[in-house]
């Protein structure tokens, strides 16, 4: 393993966010500055095809944010107001891919879902 990528895993094995390319290469700038911005693309590319993490897009048109592969079975929450996002355990992206593929013939093979409201701290206020 490179120092690059060992340094990009680093940074999202020891992350509890979701983080756009631009936010790992700053974190990385930090164990490493020698590593550039094409590099952490390139192992975000690498671990991505390999299975090890996975890039959601978490606003319509904004960047990938970046985290470690998780099963489908959780799908995320992002507060419009503070923006944090967390993830959500529970069998509802279950009950989609049995809909699209019982009614529909569908064979789903990644769904990202995205819910966007407020965070019970920003609900409250």
């Amino acid at each position: 393993m490179t120092t690059a990528r060992r340094a990009v895993w680093n940074v999202l094995s020891g992350s509890d966010g979701h983080l756009t390319a631009d936010e790992v290469a700053i974190e990385v700038s930090h164990l490493n500055p020698d590593v550039n911005l094409s590099s952490v693309y390139r192992s975000l590319g690498l671990f991505e095809e390999l299975g090890l993490v996975r890039g959601t897009s978490i606003q319509s048109g904004g960047p990938a944010h970046w985290e470690l592969a998780h099963p489908d079975d959780s799908f995320h929450l992002k507060c419009r107001s503070c923006g944090k996002v967390e993830h959500h355990h529970g069998d509802l992206v279950d009950r989609v891919r049995s809909h699209l593929q019982e009614d529909h013939g569908f064979v789903p093979e990644q769904i990202d879902l995205v819910v966007t409201g407020l965070c019970p701290v920003c609900a409250k206020l």
